[in-house]
């Protein structure tokens, strides 16, 4: 394996190229990136001031075997001293809202919040765990998670934590997202426990195996539920692109978008706006769509394939209050649909990250999260949503919910297109399909970033080096 190219420069490019470097059997490394950075989605605002603004992802999760593996590779960085954690006991890990009936509620947590009947729910809900032990295991291959969880848990269950969590995670709409690959676990613990309780309680089948080194096992010691860099989280894909760049055998190419790969006798030739490059292998961590578009017209089952899998756009608003504003303290909180379909969530960053606040006097950082899978519908097209609309949007819904009477002293709109891939039914089998397509045909190709085996940075970080392990037959 001489020369490996890697397509795109977000955080799973790059986590792909940091396993391919740390093998002796790659002579070269190409990462073509099409922006003007590196890092994608992982994107953080810094200011002179101190303060860190985050325009996607901003808390990582360190549980697991997928946040064991980012742990270990922000350790092998140098980056250990620049984390910020938080501890499960923190105000932000144990308060937790959903905005509904024009009203904030605390979503219910420990036993006393299972046992007692709790607003906006009508009943405890262990009422509603107690009776899944009892639902028949379902017979579909795959179903949207509405239906699943409406079917072990409940309806309401369903319409508002779910309909909530599933705008949070996904921007999505959660009665059309696929249960198998959205919660790969639940779904595995109906199969294999015939319950949900039971799953949880005794497994739900093997998870992959990643040794914890010293910054995961601090961090399975010290009970964190998530965690951030003191410069943000872009810090991470800076640090990675810094460490390629010293390594001598990683070329990392900025403003290199690929207008078309074709099929060579050894490899691939990888055709650019300003030449031609080969390569015996390529990784696309591109967008399905946009791996798409650049293929040749031989791998037309593939290309309609990738074409399927559907995105939606965020706009992402920043804002910064003078002093302390919160009506109430937590991570943040989220609506279901049928409360406000523009408005996702508003997370109140201050609390679980205060040393991204600026250093000159007390703020409140808040970011509020619109549109996903109801963009279109509430705003129109992307390219025609102006800023202040949006912004006017947010800061009402920030007056609305936490009954803040004054204007952000600052503001940031971002609007993030296509930033989150929707998985819905049967997105397992296209997957496999597609991945089957490129073994018929002898393809040396790996597919990996979000758009095919989980959206979170942990699990686009574990799926390169998955990648990069196949590719080359051994352990990285």
């Amino acid at each position: 394996m001489t020369t490996v190219a890697v397509l795109g420069g977000g955080i799973g490019g790059l986590a792909a190229s940091y396993y391919l470097f740390k093998s002796p059997q790659v002579t070269k490394v190409l990462v073509l990136e099409s922006s003007s950075r590196f890092g994608g989605w992982l994107w953080s605002t810094r200011r002179s001031d101190g303060a860190v603004f985050e325009h996607g992802p901003r808390g990582i999760r360190p549980a697991g075997a997928v946040g064991h593996n980012t742990l270990n590779m922000v350790d092998d960085l140098g980056l250990g001293g620049d984390i910020l954690p938080v501890p499960s006991s923190h105000v932000a890990s144990q308060n937790r809202y959903v905005y509904m009936n024009s009203q904030l509620h605390r979503m219910p947590s420990g036993l006393s919040g299972l046992l007692r009947t709790v607003p906006p729910f009508s009943r405890p809900l262990l009422l509603s765990v107690a009776m899944e032990m009892l639902v028949k295991k379902g017979a579909e291959e795959d179903e949207s998670v509405y239906s699943f969880v409406t079917r072990r848990l409940g309806k309401e269950l369903a319409d508002i934590a779910v309909d909530s969590l599933c705008r949070g995670v996904f921007a999505g709409d959660c009665r059309k997202l696929s249960v198998r690959s959205c919660f790969p676990v639940l779904y595995n613990a109906e199969q294999r426990r015939g319950s949900l309780t039971l799953g949880m309680l005794l497994g739900s089948g093997p998870s992959p195996a990643v040794p914890p080194g010293p910054l995961a096992q601090r961090s399975v010691t010290e009970s964190w539920s998530q965690w951030s860099l003191s410069r943000g989280v872009e810090s991470l894909p800076e640090c990675i692109a810094e460490y390629l760049r010293r390594s001598g055998r990683v070329e990392l190419h900025r403003e290199a978008a690929v207008q078309q790969i074709s099929p060579s006798a050894s490899g691939w030739t990888i055709r650019l706006e300003d030449g031609v490059v080969s390569a015996d292998h390529i990784i696309s961590a591109l967008p399905a769509k946009a791996l798409a578009s650049v293929l040749p017209p031989s791998c037309q089952t593939l290309i309609q394939l990738l074409q399927d899998i559907s995105t939606v756009t965020v706009a992402v608003v920043n804002l910064e209050y003078e002093g302390s504003i919160l009506p109430v303290s937590g991570f943040g909180h989220l609506l279901p649909s049928s409360e406000d379909q523009a408005l996702l969530g508003v997370v109140y960053d201050s609390v679980p990250f205060p040393q991204h606040d600026r250093t000159n006097g007390p703020t409140t950082r808040l970011t509020v999260m619109m549109g996903g899978a109801w963009f279109h519908e509430v705003f129109g097209p992307p390219d025609t949503v102006s800023e202040e609309r949006l912004l006017a949007r947010a800061t009402e819904a920030v007056q609305c919910h936490l009954g803040v009477p004054t204007a952000p002293s600052w503001s940031r709109v971002t609007v993030q297109r296509d930033c989150i891939p929707q998985y819905y039914p049967g997105h397992f089998r296209r997957v496999e399909s597609m991945r089957s397509f490129i073994r018929e045909n002898n393809l040396s190709l790996s597919l990996i970033g979000s758009s095919y085996d989980g959206v979170s940075v942990n699990d686009v970080i574990f799926n390169g080096r998955t990648a990069v392990e196949q590719l080359l037959g051994t352990g990285v």
